[in-house]
């Protein structure tokens, strides 16, 4: 009699940037979390056989597939992990979980609400059989930010009044940056907006414990044609560069967002700062291992913002990793996510965010667009 512990097999739909990130994670997983599920890399799937065939022996991946619907044949795969382009996120994931795999999908949800609707209902047919679907936001995983909303949820902060989130990159700065298939609407569903706005709409959601129920909302798109990827001439940018908007939220704070590609000099720039009657919290992902801290009901001769290295064994997720001090880094978000991912399916509990969480975000994209197309107009944020 043995006790060797269960395993999942995973196999997974792209291998580019995201699935770099992803592949780091079932590596890394096991050694430092002990999940009750043990992940087998089985399967990476991709269009290309020698791109595909190359990557898997890079990342760690077992065998290859050159059709995604060949995962969903396989006796040794019980787990999708979708890191593909949105425009692809509802086929497979509806797919996959109708076949009865349980289904990791990379942010936006989708590139439309009704994408997004159609996998929530899909998620909820696949729950009633034991399948369980996560949406993967992984910066609910920095530990900081994780730190963030249990000191919000414990009252620290008081009443929230205000919220500040922005999302500042650069890479699209250069007007000779080439038509890449995050420019395309076909592709993307939308630029600067749904790529780097839904992470804020989310971590402001999650960390606040609220939801945002209305928004005004303005998009610009500052270079509209760029050129092609490995060819002659230019073609038209259909997504927006940046987006900014207003929103209130259930809780009745005032909230701002900024999305932008735009922001020369800032790289990968998540911020998020919440002001309450009680205190403030402040984070900035180019130094995500500190939380900032004011205490409000201190004395004023001494009271102000204080850094929080957030690297304690007691912090969220960070005593699995090093000693006090020694920093984490942007994968070890994505570790983190596939933690709490295969704890909830060993345990056969809903994983979060879920799919209807990612539809949530979905509609707040959908209303700044909405909001945006009449000049900024407040727009209701649709209720589920």
């Amino acid at each position: 009699m043995t006790n060797e512990r269960a395993t999942v097999g995973v196999g997974m739909v792209g291998h580019a940037f995201m699935g770099r990130a992803h592949s780091q994670a079932w590596r890394s997983v096991g050694p430092f979390f002990d999940p009750p599920l043990t992940p087998v890399m089985a399967a990476l799937a991709g269009r290309s056989a020698e791109r595909t065939a190359a990557a898997a022996r890079e990342l760690g991946w077992a065998s290859v597939e050159t059709d995604w619907k060949e995962l969903l044949r396989r006796d040794d795969v019980q787990l999708i992990d979708i890191c593909t382009p949105g425009d692809s996120h509802a086929e497979i994931a509806v797919a996959a979980l109708d076949a009865g795999k349980h289904v990791l999908c990379e942010k936006p949800l989708a590139n439309t609400v009704e994408e997004a609707a159609a996998m929530v209902a899909a998620a909820e047919r696949a729950r009633e059989r034991g399948i369980r679907s996560m949406v993967g936001f992984n910066y609910r995983r920095v530990p900081a930010i994780a730190l963030a909303r249990e000191m919000v949820a414990a009252g620290r902060l008081g009443t929230l009044r205000h919220v500040r989130a922005q999302y500042l990159q650069d890479w699209l700065a250069d007007p000779g940056a080439p038509l890449v298939w995050r420019l395309q609407k076909d592709r993307a569903g939308s630029g600067a907006l749904g790529d780097i706005g839904a992470h804020i709409i989310d971590v402001a959601q999650h960390v606040t414990g609220q939801r945002l129920t209305g928004v005004s909302g303005l998009t610009e798109t500052f270079v509209k044609e760029r050129p092609l990827v490995g060819g002659d001439g230019t073609g038209e940018v259909t997504v927006d560069d940046a987006a900014v908007f207003l929103a209130r939220t259930d809780g009745g704070a005032l909230a701002t967002f900024e999305a932008t590609r735009f922001a020369a000099g800032r790289k990968n720039a998540l911020r998020i700062e919440l002001n309450g009657s009680a205190g403030s919290l402040a984070f900035d992902l180019e130094a995500l291992n500190e939380l900032w801290f004011h205490d409000h009901t201190e004395d004023a001769a001494t009271a102000g913002f204080r850094r929080i290295l957030v690297t304690e064994p007691e912090h969220p997720y960070a005593g699995a990793w090093w000693p006090p001090g020694h920093l984490l880094g942007y994968e070890h978000t994505f570790t983190h996510q596939l933690a709490d991912l295969l704890a909830a399916i060993a345990a056969g509990t809903d994983p979060a965010p879920s799919f209807a969480d990612g539809l949530q975000v979905q509609r707040v994209l959908a209303a700044v667009e909405r909001s945006a197309a009449g000049n900024g107009a407040w727009t209701a944020v649709e209720d589920g």
